[in-house]
């Protein structure tokens, strides 16, 4: 039988998605695109915002009218988070949550015996620890994403999370250093750290994620280490310190900001301030020659005046991130932030996302402007035009270049010649 996999949200999600998609094919199912007819389709979900359920609503219509005859299995957070709205779905067979993976297959095999219809969603436990999973393999891609944490303790007012992925849970380092190991082993040059809460990493295992990096550098044939999005507060001095020490470890740094103003960051319920992440940045500057720090920005969260929000954007301004991703404050049932007084319109929300993209455009050409010259090792993942081939530097500037023989996989130095709105053209 084939299967199929959909994956919605975060870089978490598509290491869960490979996972489970080998569950499947190690028991002998076969993988197939997600454009080909399946006998079963695997729907990952995200359920960050209103718009990702929307999302996943929109999948499941879509997977059902391409495979009116195919087992159906909704999984992910949105389930997890929202047990009564996603047993609802009738379009999904099974319905599963995050806390009981284990339990795809059995379900599905139960599902192809009876066919009656699952909901198969089980409340986090406290104690529960790390799901153990491992992945080694990962179709169409040049890099490997490991996932080595789950869960969230922070409870920010506007988040779903937490109640979608449970408290902070640490992947073991035994199981770390074997599948980094296999991952190695399998001719993968880059591999990608990632988690729910990644600075959290080892918190409830008397570890720390610098452990984490010393370890997945360790393999000879791994190239480079890079990190998924972090918590800016967990990076003092010396954490930064020590991990400037680990050579392969790419300068890009994912700092989630949310807000520049320090009084929207206190009703977020974030755990620090502008002053606090300005410092962060400074440092890892220092530390990492031509570093890129991205990030995430949030307008329109409830009671941001124009003044908050133009503190924002200065701030934006000031520490001239490489990329940001710029979203609306989006309400979610369940959180603190949804009840919240002073909710702002949409369409003032519309126009400050607008004013916050055209800033940080700007921020990134920049930081595009300031590659020119420079020789760089790229990354190439694909051709993305005939005889074009695009990848990525160390700090993640995505790089095209012209090449008459394959680029694809390998590590190449490329002269960065001239900056675009979102990439940077180059030679061999």
């Amino acid at each position: 039988m084939k299967v199929s996999v959909i994956t919605l949200g975060c870089k978490v999600n598509q290491y869960e998605s490979q996972a489970m998609l080998s569950q499947l094919t190690t028991a002998g199912f076969s993988a197939c695109g997600a454009d080909e007819e399946s006998d079963v389709v695997l729907i990952n979900s995200c359920t960050v915002t209103a718009m990702s359920d929307h999302k996943v609503r929109q999948a499941l219509h879509r997977a059902r009218r391409k495979n009116p005859d195919a087992v159906i299995v909704l999984t992910g957070c949105m389930p997890q988070a929202f047990p009564e709205a996603a047993a609802k779905l009738q379009d999904a067979d099974i319905v599963l949550g995050n806390s009981n993976r284990s339990s795809l297959l059995p379900d599905i095999l139960n599902y192809l015996s009876s066919r009656q219809r699952i909901v198969d969603i089980v409340p986090h436990e406290e104690a529960s620890g790390f799901e153990s999973m491992k992945v080694n393999q990962f179709y169409e891609r040049t890099r490997a994403f490991v996932k080595i944490e789950d869960g969230c303790n922070r409870f920010c007012s506007y988040c779903i999370i937490p109640y979608a992925r449970g408290r902070v849970r640490s992947k073991p380092m035994d199981e770390l250093k074997k599948e980094i190991n296999e991952i190695a082993a399998n001719g993968y040059r880059e591999i990608v750290l990632t988690g729910i809460n990644l600075s959290a990493y080892g918190q409830d295992i008397g570890l720390h994620l610098c452990d984490a990096v010393e370890a997945a550098c360790a393999p000879e044939s791994i190239a480079r280490i890079r990190l998924g999005s972090l918590e800016p507060e967990q990076l003092s001095e010396d954490v930064i310190a020590r991990l400037s020490r680990q050579k392969k470890l790419c300068a890009q740094f994912h700092l989630s900001l949310q807000s520049g103003c320090d009084e929207t960051l206190r009703r977020m319920n974030r755990h620090y301030n502008t002053n606090e992440y300005r410092t962060i940045v400074k440092n890892l500057r220092a530390a990492f020659p031509n570093a890129a720090i991205t990030t995430d920005i949030m307008v329109g969260f409830p009671g941001e005046t124009e003044e908050e929000f133009q503190k924002s954007l200065d701030f934006a301004k000031e520490i001239c991130f490489a990329k940001v991703h710029v979203f609306a404050y989006s309400r979610r049932p369940g959180t603190k932030a949804n009840d919240a007084p002073d909710q702002v319109t949409q369409a003032v929300k519309e126009q400050r996302s607008q004013r916050m993209i055209e800033i940080t455009q700007k921020t990134k050409e920049d930081f595009f402007r300031r590659q020119v010259g420079l020789t760089e090792p790229v990354l190439f993942e694909r051709e993305c035009e005939k005889g074009v081939y695009e990848g990525y530097t160390e700090n993640y500037t995505p790089v095209k270049t012209h090449s008459d023989e394959s680029l694809a996989g390998r590590i190449v130095p490329v002269k960065l010649t001239q900056a675009q709105h979102d990439f940077c053209i180059g030679e061999i």
